[in-house]
């Protein structure tokens, strides 16, 4: 019996043995470690850009009057001088003034209006040869010719011409004529005048009236149909542009290329 008990002893002892070999030869599990959380490295503060001068474009002021775009008007020495005035027209007073070159500007009182209007001027050469070559026709500031006709057309309105040059001067008024190198002068300033007062429409239609466009190009065609433009080629440049501006109804566009075709055509 004690024999018995020896061997159990034995086995129970070998049994511990192992299971404390077992756990010192077991490797434990490693823990898991929480990934390392990579901060932002935070980025200096970038420097404020330079200040970027800013562009200005004016033009240096010369003590003259500017036109109504703003630019100075260029210098020149009024030779020329024409008014008509007819209170009630829409139109009721226009005054134009150019030197021997043709350049000048056109002043106008609109109905409506508190003040003038005024725009630089530059006559084609074929308008001012026009003009230059009536007056000496008419022998104009030598003559002493009275060109009013014998009836009075002021509801028309008046018209008043003036020549001022080598220290001499002379005006002529009338309303009516039948001296036809006085009343051509008077119909050429006139359609000057519709130029340079339909220019003044289209500019502002252009800008802030776009939908009247189609009824000015009508205006037009019409003024050139009944020769009231001095010499529509000079329009030409102007027509091509508003013939490629979006800003304006296709209708008004396409009948500036229109009027554009039947000008060069009848140059031909």
């Amino acid at each position: 019996m004690n024999k018995a008990l020896t061997i159990s002893f034995s086995a129970i002892l070998i049994a511990l043995m192992s299971v404390g070999l077992t756990a010192q030869t077991k490797k434990p599990k490693k823990a898991n470690k929480p990934k390392p959380v990579v901060a932002s490295t935070p980025q200096p503060t970038p420097e404020p850009p330079a200040e970027i001068p800013v562009k200005r474009n004016e033009r240096p002021i010369d003590g003259k009057a500017n036109n109504r775009n703003g630019s100075t008007a260029s210098a020149y020495s009024p030779v020329y001088f024409y008014e008509f005035t007819r209170p009630g027209f829409t139109y009721e007073r226009i005054l134009i003034e150019h030197d021997e070159a043709g350049k000048g500007k056109i002043s106008f009182l609109k109905d409506g209006f508190e003040d003038l209007i005024t725009d630089p001027l530059q006559l084609s050469p074929v308008t001012l040869a026009n003009i230059k070559d009536v007056l000496t026709t008419l022998n104009f500031l030598d003559s002493t010719e009275n060109y009013q006709y014998s009836r009075d057309f002021s509801n028309m309105g008046n018209m008043a011409i003036t020549v001022k040059k080598d220290g001499r001067e002379r005006t002529a008024k009338y309303n009516w004529t039948d001296n036809k190198q006085a009343k051509f002068l008077m119909d050429e300033y006139r359609r000057i005048a519709n130029e340079y007062t339909w220019k003044f429409e289209i500019a502002i239609a252009r800008q802030n009236q776009p939908l009247q466009s189609p009824g000015l190009m009508d205006t037009l065609d019409s003024y050139i149909k009944q020769n009231e433009i001095s010499d529509p080629p000079h329009l030409v440049a102007l027509l091509t542009e508003l013939s490629t501006d979006e800003r304006l109804p296709l209708i008004a566009r396409d009948h500036a290329a229109k009027i554009v075709k039947q000008i060069e055509k009848a140059k031909k």
